[in-house]
């Protein structure tokens, strides 16, 4: 498994917690969002996703992945 912490801009609010942590399980990841650093750390298997498809996924829910 592999962990990253993304930069993402826009998140604001629970739901938009919500939205990311439901996207990336969606996917075949987990992730944790710290509303306060806006960050979100990213566990996923390299082997069946890539980071820039996650990345692409977290992008898809509206947000700014830096």
């Amino acid at each position: 498994m592999n962990t990253t912490t993304l930069q993402v801009e826009g998140m604001s609010c629970g739901h938009c917690v919500n939205s990311i942590e439901k996207a990336l399980k969606g996917a075949g990841a987990s992730g944790q969002v710290d509303l306060a650093s806006k960050t979100v750390e990213v566990q996923y298997d390299e082997a069946q996703i890539s980071l820039q498809a996650l990345k692409e996924v977290i992008e898809d829910q509206g947000y700014e992945v830096l």
